[in-house]
């Protein structure tokens, strides 16, 4: 059985045990929201639940892990931190406007902001 979700007004196939991120990527969405400072794009990076880079909202729970939410039939989702009043992208822990993989390699060392 393949599940339905809707994202932006379009509607995105999953398979069972596949994960919201995971979902997104195979339909060939790569990133749904922006840093604040600068909207650049994020989406799946580190896919494990460490770099919070694909928050989303999921059925109105705002700020969710992409890469670890299990995708279900008819699950509705939204930007990072969207409100009832349009999309609010926000940043995540840790976010900046510095080239992604440049930040991550200084978060790979003994960086409290990250779990």
């Amino acid at each position: 059985m393949t599940y339905r979700m809707t994202f932006r007004g379009a509607e995105i196939p999953a398979e069972p045990g596949q994960s919201v991120g995971a979902a997104l990527v195979a339909a060939g969405i790569l990133d749904w929201r922006t840093t604040r400072k600068e909207g650049r794009p994020r989406g799946l990076f580190c896919g494990i639940g460490v770099c919070y880079d694909c928050l989303i909202t999921v059925d109105g729970a705002r700020a969710e892990r992409a890469c670890l939410i299990p995708a279900a039939d008819g699950m509705r989702l939204g930007d990072a931190l969207e409100t009832g009043d349009g999309p609010d992208t926000g940043d995540a822990p840790g976010d900046d406007d510095r080239d992604g993989a440049a930040q991550h390699a200084e978060e790979d060392g003994d960086d409290a902001a990250h779990p």
